[in-house]
């Protein structure tokens, strides 16, 4: 059964998906978004100022206690707030023995969070990337064990609905986060680097930028319709003795993958230490 929806956080992200899913009809049971910002809640059909008034809205059209769910799209940092705000619905009987928590906050665990909901919650983490603002994203999903068959459905659908998803044992959360959540800045980074060469080859910075901006999408756009490697792409593109192989032997002879590899491990180290560092 589709339940209704409360999502606590109204920024973008909760925005594309929510936009998306309602569009692809994935919201039959109707949903509101909490935010403290009047301009947040105005981009949205139904939304609250406070995580307690949305609850108390989802209670209020569930069939049963409990089969509403939530998800949770608000600043890692924010979450005990949140917890401290939520204890006295927690509490009561209508909020029923536990219910489904979608997280989307990065480095907190599902341990984390369904200690905050006092061990009422069955926690799906999700971890999506921006390029879910324009239908493109990637999202990875752990579900804990007491996780319903239902509510793996729906969250695999809500996200669905902005991108690919791929289900992952959470102890692969950090290293998905630091490929997928972190690559775009990396691949921003390479778009940036890669204008900045074309000024300094002759163009206009105007064309530089145009020229890495449009060359980097139509590139991703092709890798995400091919079925081939991005090794074999990279070989069509190389002519021996050509101008891009001129290129990729000065990037690899300065040891551009290995530097990429040891950029991802970072970030996986540093969600880690994050993760230890919420639970102390």
């Amino acid at each position: 059964m589709t339940g209704p929806l409360a999502i606590i956080g109204g920024g973008n992200m909760a925005r594309a998906i929510l936009t998306r899913a309602a569009d692809a009809g994935i919201l039959p049971g109707g949903f509101v978004v909490a935010d403290p910002s009047p301009d947040c809640r105005a981009a949205f059909p139904s939304a609250v100022e406070t995580a307690t008034d949305a609850v108390r809205w989802l209670i209020d059209r569930e069939e049963s206690p409990g089969d509403g769910r939530i998800m949770l799209a608000v600043k890692p940092q924010v979450l005990p707030e949140i917890a401290r705000e939520l204890g006295p619905a927690i509490a009561r009987a209508n909020w029923g023995p536990s219910r489904c928590v979608i997280s989307i906050l990065a480095g907190a665990t599902q341990a984390t969070i369904r200690a905050s909901f006092a061990n009422k919650a069955r926690v799906v983490r999700v971890m999506p990337n921006t390029p879910a603002l324009v239908g493109r994203g990637m999202a990875a999903i752990c579900a804990a064990d007491d996780v319903e068959a239902a509510d793996r459905v729906f969250a695999k659908s809500l996200f669905e609905a902005v991108g690919t998803v791929i289900e992952i044992d959470e102890s692969n959360m950090d290293a998905f986060t630091a490929l997928g959540g972190s690559g775009p800045a990396y691949v921003f980074l390479l778009a940036e680097a890669m204008a900045a060469a074309g000024e300094r080859a002759g163009l206009s910075p105007e064309h530089a930028l145009l020229t890495a901006r449009e060359t980097v999408a139509g590139s991703g756009l092709l890798l995400a319709s091919s079925t081939e490697l991005p090794s074999e792409l990279r070989s069509r593109v190389t002519s021996k003795g050509g101008t891009t192989a001129a290129g990729l032997a000065v990037m690899l002879e300065a040891g551009l993958p290995e530097i990429v590899v040891q950029g991802v491990i970072a970030a996986r180290d540093r969600g880690q230490e994050l993760a230890r560092l919420a639970q102390t």
